[in-house]
């Protein structure tokens, strides 16, 4: 008898991820900061960096907490949030492989400005304020890309509060799901974007700004109206023009 199709995604393993030289080696080279650096300086930067695991749910850095390392996400997700004015916290960025977590004070920053925590099993690279200064004299391109990197975060984390600030919490839910397609988002078979992401409504409505009660009413709405659909561990995004109109969103 052949064998069933399965047409749900796969639930990822529980504990942490490793990530291997090759690997590290992959997600420097695509990180903001140091790609376009030829094979032997992001083998000098490899060498400085320290591997760290973590299982899903753990604290990567607590806003407040001194800023002592820059950490490149090898794999896994990683959720940075931050308090908005009403002391919720709201969305400020996922980060997939290759993204930035953490900053430093050559970043602008003597403590981290926000909390940065795994939705899935993760593998970080951490480099140490020394190390990265030391990187920063080595090779000047860094340098550039820093600064153009912190100009986007200023950029993004304002975006984030004006959004959230006096909005419904149905645009408030719908502006967050397309924040997390853009960052983490996978085509989905026949159409839409898959979040293989395990949200739950907690989740969300740390995200949004909301009680949990309320983002389930939306959540459930939005299925009834089959803008998105959703599982155990996955949402998935089945009208992006809909979603769009709902959030506010040019």
């Amino acid at each position: 008898m052949a064998a069933t199709r399965r047409t749900t995604p796969l639930a990822r393993p529980p504990g942490p991820h490793s990530c291997p030289r090759p690997v590290r080696l992959d997600v420097l080279a695509r990180a903001p900061y140091f790609a376009g650096l030829s094979p032997e300086a992001l083998d000098a930067v490899e060498r400085r960096t320290r591997e760290r695991a973590y299982g899903p749910g753990e604290t990567v850095h607590r806003i407040g907490d001194d800023a002592g390392y820059l950490f490149v996400l090898a794999s896994g997700q990683v959720k940075v949030v931050r308090p908005a004015t009403d002391s919720q916290d709201v969305l400020v960025d996922v980060v997939s492989p290759g993204g930035l977590v953490g900053s430093l004070a050559a970043l602008g920053d003597t403590t981290y400005p926000d909390t940065a925590e795994t939705l899935t099993p993760a593998c970080a690279l951490s480099l140490s304020a020394a190390d990265f200064r030391a990187v920063l004299r080595e090779h000047p391109q860094v340098a550039l890309a820093v600064l153009d990197d912190v100009a986007r975060r200023l950029e993004q984390a304002h975006d984030a509060l004006r959004r959230m600030a006096g909005a419904s919490v149905e645009s408030r839910v719908a502006s967050t799901l397309l924040t997390l397609a853009r960052a983490v988002g996978e085509e989905r078979p026949g159409g839409g974007t898959l979040l293989q992401v395990p949200l739950t409504r907690t989740d969300l409505a740390s995200m949004t700004g909301a009680t949990p009660e309320s983002v389930s009413r939306v959540m459930s709405r939005l299925r009834g109206e089959g803008i998105i659909d959703t599982g155990r561990r996955w949402t998935a995004l089945v009208d992006h023009g809909r979603l769009t109109r709902l959030a506010g969103t040019p």
